[in-house]
């Protein structure tokens, strides 16, 4: 299969010449720039409606089994290319949505296929291991070389997870943790603690909180999902824990036309902060840690101004609370810099930093001071999957080799100005164009508005996702270039003006 796929790079180069040559291709920019994704195709290719009737087949075959309310359509992995997702009807997609944006490189990525004909990586692969107690020998050297090549600032400890949940779900074990050993002095547990916690009672069980935030999200694990407020989905019928909710900044668009309502808006949110941080410390129930997104993702793409997170991180320290920054979905380069939080300019942003996703697996940074104080306090059976560290050092190799975070800040560039001249364009119908690097949102007049045009774009050939009650978000892999943004304009605005 590898040798297949790279050998049809050339063919799919001469394709993506001619669509970009179309008459109908009409929002190239001469100042795009000529670099090509080779193993890429020329464009979207629909040959039925989504879902198509194979689909609608297979969906039958796996609604006997579980439920499948939330799946889409089925997809032909094998047949997919860089920013080109393929289904099993032969539909082709020009994917901005990205497995909800894991996908770091694009489709069948020959560096990455490359990796998978390599005999000395078979056992990686063939062999999944029980990291806590069973390791492999490149182990470490392998996470020198992947997570810990691209560490947040100031911290070089990492914990490996396997998904986002249980990267978060761990994290706040940690953060938990680290504030009793702190306000005990040490790190030995009473015979009562002791006893206490196989009951679930205090004081071995403490009455200890997380603050979120509102539109925030965080995974749907019990823990997670105490913090999570984005839908009422999510939650409905689960038991949950009485942990302080703060509101998140409602900013006003465009920012630099709203500069002062921003700022006041700020203002009152970090105000509620330190106010619930004192009510629930007065309820017996002290704040132990802040966990927050530095764009709230599934709650609508909310942004907030890096003074507002350098103000949080005061705050936190104020108080004496972890600051947890949950880079699952903003993380890997798709804002333009590695780690969101970099916009923030800061040296110290936070005691935990979680990811996932586009860094193929989970896991959390940490400070020093929060490293757990015993074995089998953070663990489970795997613990992440090495054969995913090894996929990471070819990305991060593919990322460097070719500088796609100085792509990602010219795509999003490309693409945020569309927006804006799209909402400009049809002011019925967009608003409040927003993001960082390609991590932009745009919002629709209405959910249901929002919806159709989801569809009717699919039909098109680009798949979008949806965020909050009335956006829509884009999540493309780094490989996406401005010839991509425009191929994606040019059909965006066929489906804007049949809703005009």
């Amino acid at each position: 299969m590898a040798s297949s796929l790279i050998g049809r790079q050339l063919s799919l180069c001469m394709q993506k010449n001619l669509w970009l040559s179309s008459a109908g291709y009409r929002y190239v920019s001469k100042a795009a720039p000529k670099t090509q994704v080779e193993y890429d195709y020329d464009g979207p290719l629909m040959k039925t409606t989504i879902p198509g009737p194979r689909s609608q087949e297979l969906t039958k075959q796996l609604g006997d089994i579980q439920n499948v309310g939330a799946v889409n359509f089925f997809c032909n992995y094998e047949e997919s290319r860089g920013n080109y997702l393929v289904d099993v009807d032969g539909n082709r997609m020009l994917d901005i949505y990205t497995q909800i944006s894991s996908i770091p490189i694009g489709y069948n990525h020959p560096a990455l296929l490359k990796l998978m004909t390599n005999p000395n990586n078979l056992s990686t692969f063939v062999n999944r291991p029980a990291l806590g107690i069973l390791p492999p020998e490149n182990f470490p050297d392998k996470i020198t070389e992947s997570l810990l090549s691209v560490a947040p600032s100031g911290m070089t400890r990492v914990q490996t997870m396997a998904c986002g949940s249980c990267s978060n779900e761990n994290a706040f074990k940690s953060i938990f943790i680290w504030y009793k050993n702190k306000e005990r002095g040490h790190n030995k547990p009473s015979e009562e603690e002791l006893s206490t916690c196989m009951t679930n009672q205090a004081p071995g069980c403490p009455d200890l909180s997380i603050l979120s935030f509102m539109g925030g999200f965080h995974g749907r694990t019990m823990g997670c999902l105490a913090t999570t407020h984005s839908k009422v989905i999510h939650k409905l019928d689960v038991p949950s824990f009485d942990w302080p909710v703060a509101p998140f900044p409602r900013l006003k668009y465009p920012l630099e036309e709203f500069t002062r309502e921003n700022t006041q808006e700020e203002a009152r949110c970090l105000e509620e902060v330190e106010d619930l941080i004192v009510k629930w410390r007065q309820k017996g129930k002290p704040v132990a840690g802040i966990v927050i997104e530095p764009i709230q993702a599934e709650g609508g793409d909310n942004h907030a101004s890096p003074d507002f997170f350098r103000s949080l991180r005061n705050i936190a320290r104020k108080h004496g609370c972890a600051l947890h920054v949950d880079e699952v979905q903003t993380g890997g380069g798709c804002t333009g810099k590695f780690w969101a939080h970099e916009h923030w300019g800061m040296d110290d942003p936070a005691e935990i930093v979680s990811f996932s996703k586009k860094l193929l697996t989970g896991g959390f940074y940490q400070k020093d001071e929060l490293q757990a104080d015993k074995p089998y306090r953070i663990f489970n059976t795997w613990m992440g999957d090495p054969s995913k560290n090894l996929f990471l050092v070819e990305v991060l190799n593919v990322i460097r080799r070719e500088n796609l975070l100085e792509e990602v800040s010219r795509s999003g560039k490309a693409l945020l100005n569309g927006l804006y001249e799209l909402q400009a364009q049809y002011p019925g119908l967009l608003s409040r164009a927003r993001g960082q690097g390609t991590f932009c949102a745009i919002d629709v007049c209405d959910t249901a508005t929002r919806d159709r045009l989801l569809l009717q774009a699919r039909d098109k050939g680009v798949l979008l996702g949806g965020c909050g009650d009335l956006s829509i978000r884009f999540r493309p892999a780094l490989v996406f270039k401005e010839y991509h943004v425009h191929i994606f304009l040019n059909i965006f605005n066929d489906v804007l003006a049949q809703n005009k």
